[in-house]
């Protein structure tokens, strides 16, 4: 017989552990994805606190001004109600590139295009289909920022990959064109609808390292892997 208190300490335990679970797994499934496009794996674990430190950086390269309307003030006449002119608030907008989410994978993606120049053609060639598609799919969401289905673009940058980097290449086709392609897609052609966020600061590439491009890249490589 467990009392309540034993019950409680139990749940968290378990709990905790299943955390732990989760988390050694996703990070197992990071080594995996990083060792099948070709980064040692004495490098992984420097890349991945490269990643974790850099998450919570996020430099400002821009400052914008955004016009927003405000909520419309009612007028009152005996028991109606009438929406005025709805007042346009100016706010600023910082737009900022995220260290850990965009700049380092970025930084792989590069470095696995130019260190295999057999497969520039087919990165570059993924790249844009990516990149043109997940624009079109693209919406801004205000007060939050640049959104597209969750899977599609890692999905997809496996799909391209296998069509042009075939089976043994693709995982790193995969993480290229899904890194680059999210980043160019989402972020840097919809620069110019940044305003209609309303948003105080735009980060490029997420606010956490497993957030947006990062995690983009990782996933496009297990699917490619499969």
């Amino acid at each position: 017989m467990f009392f309540l208190p034993f019950v409680f300490f139990f749940f968290l335990f378990y709990l905790g552990l299943l955390a732990l679970l989760f988390f050694v797994i996703q990070i197992e499934a990071i080594e995996f994805a990083f060792q099948r496009i070709g980064i040692p794996g004495d490098m992984v674990f420097t890349v991945l606190l490269l990643s974790l430190l850099g998450s919570g950086i996020n430099i400002p390269v821009k400052h914008i001004v955004s016009r927003q309307p405000a909520p419309a003030p009612l007028s009152r006449f005996l028991s109606w109600k009438f929406p005025l002119v709805a007042p346009v608030v100016e706010n600023q907008t910082i737009i900022a590139v995220n260290v850990g989410g965009a700049v380092i994978p970025t930084l792989i993606a590069l470095y696995l295009m130019f260190s295999h120049p057999g497969l520039l053609l087919q990165n570059l060639v993924a790249v844009i289909i990516v990149s043109l598609i997940i624009h079109r799919l693209a919406r801004p969401i205000p007060r939050v920022g640049i959104a597209t289905p969750a899977l599609l673009p890692p999905l997809l940058a496996a799909l391209v990959a296998e069509l042009l980097g075939g089976t043994h290449q693709a995982p790193l086709v995969a993480y290229v064109s899904g890194t680059l392609g999210t980043l160019i897609g989402a972020d840097l052609m919809n620069l110019k609808r940044i305003p209609e966020l309303g948003a105080p600061v735009a980060s490029i590439g997420g606010a956490g390292t497993y957030d947006g491009v990062f995690l983009t890249g990782i996933v496009a490589v297990l699917l490619a892997s499969l």
